[in-house]
Order: structure tokens, then C-alpha cells, then sequence
């Protein structure tokens, strides 16, 4: 499959008062076309931060890149100016941001917002460019588009307010979208209608989407490919079916168990992960799961763990998983 997208170990810090953080310490990942991609993690993991930087909107100061490059059809994003990016935001890659609700100008038509991006990157009369904004939300299944682009955004419910994102986001046929928590603060039944028309969308405009998310649930149906972030790396990637079916990463293992299945009992308890994500001010020499990790052996205290391959499509960072680990006895492990 031909990639779209490559990201090749990238590194992203924040200067603060209290020092440097360092939000993504090294990952690699690439999106095939017409490919869906699933980032997923626990909040505070960098997987906005890494959206953010393929837009290149992270605040700089006080973000900067330390290393890496991301590719987008060849090209390394890092080394565009902000005029040449202003040409590709909206354009060629857009982004769906996390909260409709506040998303939005509250003072502008939702129509004049919807053909903005088009007057930016498109030669079409004002005439042109309300028609596709009805078409727009026509096809992102607004009601009523000829009054609803005239309207407001807190006439908006929170749901029809994300499809206005969409909307705004797909306006210019973007080769790639990004959709940060596309579904937060929706309810259930209208997170599965955002996701269905996604799927729809990206069928009827091969696209590309990389979809950021901290629940697993949400994913399952939607993603190719599920890339699993924890303290700014990644622990495990592999197709949907593999880190569902068959999760190597101990991390992994616990957000699957985290999920609440339909034939729980309500005495049942949820299942927590215990503890919390290490300071990124100063980063583990080792695995950076460890303190939470009841699996965890002494190696992982003090080196990084190395990628082990599974498959050809799937790969884990897990002592455990390593090819010697099978030669380590119960008495290497940690002391509970």
C-alpha cells in the first residue's frame, strides 16, 4: 500500500517554568491511502500533540521539535514555511478538533465559516461558494441546509454542530483528515452516527483518516490500523483485528480490560489501570509503563524496552515479548 503519510522518529518538547517536557519522545508510523488509523491512548499520551504537529499548529514557543520528520506524500512538513502550510491546512489535510461545542465562531453564519476554507483555497463566486456550502451539509446529513447555513452555531445541538465540523473539514476534499476526539461529549447514539458518516465520507472521497482517541470501543469498527501511545512513545501498533484478538503489550491488555462489555454484571466492577502516567519533566530510563505494570521484570526499570515483531503488520515494546525473555526465570521478576 502506497503511504501517505510518514512519520519517522519524532520528537516533540515543551520549554516551561518547571523545565522541559518532552510530550513525544520518538515514534514511528506511516497511513496508508484510503487507509483509517487509530491513535489511542490515555490522555496526556501526546497523541494531539502529534496531530497537532502534522498541521503544525503547536504553539512555538513554548513546543519544539527536537528530531524527526513527517512526511506527507514525500514532503517534510518541518521544513515548510507557515505560508507554503497555510496552502496545505484545509486543503490537502484537515482536521476535525475536539470540542464542537466551542469549535466554532460563535459569531459568524454557519455557511460563511463552511466556505471560508473554499474562498481561501478556491476560485468561486460568492454565489458558488454558498451552493457548496448546502451541499456541504447536505451531505454530512444536516436538515434543512438552505435555512441551517444561514443560521448560528448555538442553534447547533452538540451533535449537528459536529457534523458542521465535518463539513468544514471535508469542504475542499482533503487527501487526509485528522479527527481529534471526534466523538467527546457526544452520547452514545450520536457517537456511532459521527463515526458511520466518517466511514461514509472516506469511501465516497478516498481519504485518509487518522482518528485520535482514548477509547478503544470506539475504534473497533471504524480503524485499519490502531497505533497505542503511552507516555509520549508508542508500545504497540498492529491491525484492529490483531490488538484486539491478540494484544501483546501488557498496557494494551489493561485498555482492553478497561472497556465495559454488554454481559457485565452491574455488581461488577470496571477494571482500572492502578497509578498514574510517569512525569515527562523527567522521563523513565526504561519502560515507562513499569510502575503500573504487575508483569513488569527488573530490566525494565532501567533500559527501554526494544520492538519485537509479531507479524509483518504487528509489533510490540515489551521485555516480555522479547526473544530472551523466555530464558528468564520467576526470580528475575520484580518483587510484587
Amino acid at each position: 500500500m502506497e503511504n501517505i503519510l510518514e512519520i519517522k522518529d519524532l520528537k516533540i518538547s515543551f520549554k516551561t517554568f518547571f523545565g522541559e517536557v518532552e510530550a513525544v519522545r520518538g515514534i514511528n508510523f506511516d497511513v496508508g491511502k484510503k487507509e483509517t488509523v487509530a491513535i489511542v491512548g490515555e490522555s496526556g499520551c501526546g497523541k494531539s500533540v502529534t496531530a497537532n504537529s502534522i498541521m503544525q499548529l503547536l504553539p512555538m514557543p513554548p513546543a519544539f521539535f527536537k528530531g524527526g520528520e513527517i512526511l506527507f506524500n514525500g514532503e517534510n512538513l518541518l521544513n515548510k514555511t507557515e505560508k507554503e502550510m497555510q496552502k496545505i491546512r484545509g486543503n490537502k489535510i484537515s482536521m476535525v478538533f475536539q470540542d464542537p461545542m466551542t469549535s466554532l465562531n460563535p459569531t459568524m453564519r454557519i455557511g460563511d465559516q463552511i466556505v471560508e476554507g473554499l474562498k481561501k483555497h478556491r476560485k468561486l463566486t460568492a454565489k458558488e461558494a454558498e451552493k457548496k456550502a448546502i451541499e456541504m451539509l447536505e451531505l454530512v446529513s444536516v436538515p434543512q441546509p438552505e435555512k441551517r447555513v444561514k443560521q448560528y452555531p448555538h442553534e447547533f445541538s452538540g451533535g449537528m454542530r459536529q457534523r458542521v465540523m465535518i463539513a468544514l473539514a471535508m469542504v475542499c476534499t482533503p487527501e487526509l483528515l485528522i479527527a481529534d476526539e471526534p466523538t467527546t461529549a457526544l452520547d452514545v447514539t450520536v457517537q456511532a452516527q459521527i463515526l458511520d458518516l466518517m466511514k461514509k465520507l472516506q469511501d465516497k472521497l478516498d481519504m485518509s483518516i487518522i482518528l485520535i482517541t482514548h477509547d478503544l470501543g470506539v475504534v473497533a469498527d471504524m480503524s485499519d490500523r490502531i497505533v497505542v501511545m503511552y507516555a509520549g512513545q508508542i508500545v504497540e501498533s498492529g491491525l484492529t483485528d490483531d490488538i484486539f484478538k491478540n494484544p501483546h503489550h501488557p498496557y494494551t491488555k489493561r485498555l482492553l480490560a478497561s472497556v465495559p462489555s454488554l454481559d457485565m454484571s452491574k455488581d461488577e466492577p470496571l477494571h482500572a489501570i492502578d497509578g498514574t502516567p510517569p512525569d515527562l519533566y523527567i522521563p523513565p530510563k526504561g519502560c515507562a509503563f513499569y510502575d503500573r505494570c504487575d508483569r513488569a521484570l527488573k530490566i525494565c526499570k532501567d533500559y527501554m524496552p526494544e520492538s519485537t515483531q509479531h507479524s509483518d503488520t504487528h509489533c510490540s515494546s515489551c521485555w516480555l515479548n522479547h526473544p530472551m525473555a523466555q530464558k528468564v526465570n520467576g526470580t528475575e521478576r520484580r518483587e510484587a
